[in-house]
This record gives structure tokens, sequence and C-alpha cells, in this order.
């Protein structure tokens, strides 16, 4: 039976691997994946830097279509080519369903999209693309307001979105607008597959969450992350926790 989702599965083709000793199959996400269930609204991917959660949401994302620097599937220019290629070892389980709308984010190289976009406006003339984003070149806003203004105008429903650290320039109020934001999406018949630090969104109910252990990619809850307890415990004992770090 055809499955309703965008995407309900990522299958990594291990027989088409060479080794699992180099980089990218090396990464503690990659090296004992064989098949990701994806949520049908939301999956989220955490884990410590270089456990390669970013890595292989990347390989999801180009695998998908996008381009690996970000954006929808229109956009192609390249800064600097540093994706890896994992994206031609996997295999996604797409359901019957096309998305209306679709987009890659990447907290890395968001400066580079939004200099892009400006450079498509110069040049091609006709309707504006940042028409889309709210109208306001996203150079001109912080780095949290751009990335807000993002998903508040560009991303428009019943779309397929990959977010790789989209918390990465929001204050904590605004990681609650984000939150908000794709639940409304999510509702309208969204899909996101997230990597994220933030303990405030993991907390979202209507989701999987995955941590990437030494092990692989285990199925857990946002109370049960490493991220969350190290909050909890330092809020709760902030002057013990500090004694402990400063010695």
């Amino acid at each position: 039976m055809l499955s309703t989702q965008f995407v309900s599965q990522i299958r990594l083709r291990t027989e088409d691997v060479a080794s699992f000793d180099t980089y990218p199959f090396s990464l503690p996400a990659v090296r004992n994946l064989d098949v990701l269930k994806l949520h049908p609204k939301v999956t989220f991917l955490v884990g410590e830097n270089g456990s390669g959660k970013s890595t292989l949401l990347e390989a999801i994302a180009v695998s998908f279509g996008f381009n690996p620097e970000g954006g929808t599937k229109n956009f192609n220019f390249s800064s600097r080519a540093s994706h890896s290629e994992l994206h031609r070892f996997l295999r996604l389980g797409k359901g019957f369903r096309q998305p209306k709308d679709g987009f890659f984010l990447r907290a890395e190289s968001f400066y580079n999209l939004s200099t892009e976009i400006e450079r498509l406006d110069r040049e091609m003339g006709g309707p504006r693309i940042i028409d889309s984003y709210g109208g306001r070149s996203l150079h001109e806003q912080s780095h949290g307001e751009s990335f807000l203004s993002l998903l508040m105008n560009r991303f428009g429903g019943n779309g397929f979105y990959v977010l790789d650290e989209p918390e990465a320039a929001l204050s904590p109020q605004r990681q609650l607008a984000v939150l908000s934001r794709i639940h409304a999406l999510a509702s309208a018949g969204s899909q996101f597959i997230i990597a994220t630090h933030s303990p405030i969104l993991m907390t979202y109910p209507d989701a999987f969450l995955y941590s990437c252990t030494e092990k692989g990619l285990q199925l857990t809850t946002a109370e049960e992350t490493e991220h969350f307890r190290i909050m909890q415990d330092f809020f709760k004992h902030p002057q013990r926790m500090l004694d402990i770090i400063l010695g």
C-alpha cells in the first residue's frame, strides 16, 4: 500500500557502500543506518556535534532534489561544493502525494542563499523573489529575523521542509514562535525533517525524535535526550553546575 506521506522512510543502500571506515559512512548516524522511518508530520534528528545528523539531513535534502546549499528545487547556485557523496547511497520511500511546496534550510549557508536571491532579483526582472520572503532584503534583517521571515512568509503549507538547526540564530521566545509555525504548517499537510540542538523545538509532541548515538539512530523522547537533561540540571542547580564547570 502506497504511503500518503511525502517521504515515509530513508534507506541506506548498504550493499553499495565499499567501506564503513571512511567518511561519511563512518559517522555514527550513518554507520548503523538501515531504514529510517519518518513521522508523517515532524521527524527530529538530535545529537552531539560530529555525530553526523547534519550530514545525513543534507544527504536527504539533496536526494530529494534540493540544492546542497539550501533553498527550493529551483535554486542551483554553489559557493563551495562541500556536501558529501552520501545522497547517492540513499533511497527515499516516497508516497503518491506530491508536495506543493518545499525548502531546504541550512543555517550555515543561509547568507549565501540570501545573496543569491538578491542577485536573481537584479538580473532576471519580473516578479521579485524576495516578495515571497516578506518583501524585505534578508541581508537587511538580523540573522534571527531573516530565519523567522522565511518560515512565516515563504513556507506556504502542504510542503516538504528540511531544516538544519533552524534555532541557530533565534532567541528562546522566537524558538517558541517557530514551534507554533511548524505546528500550523504540519496541521496544513506539511512534513518536516529537522536537525536541532534545541530542547524547545524537540518537545513538539506529534513527532519522531531520533538521537544520534554511537550505536546509530535511536528513537527517544525529548526528556531523555542529553540536551534536555543538561539544560534542566543547569537551571535547577545553576550554582552547583557553575562550581563544577569553573572549578
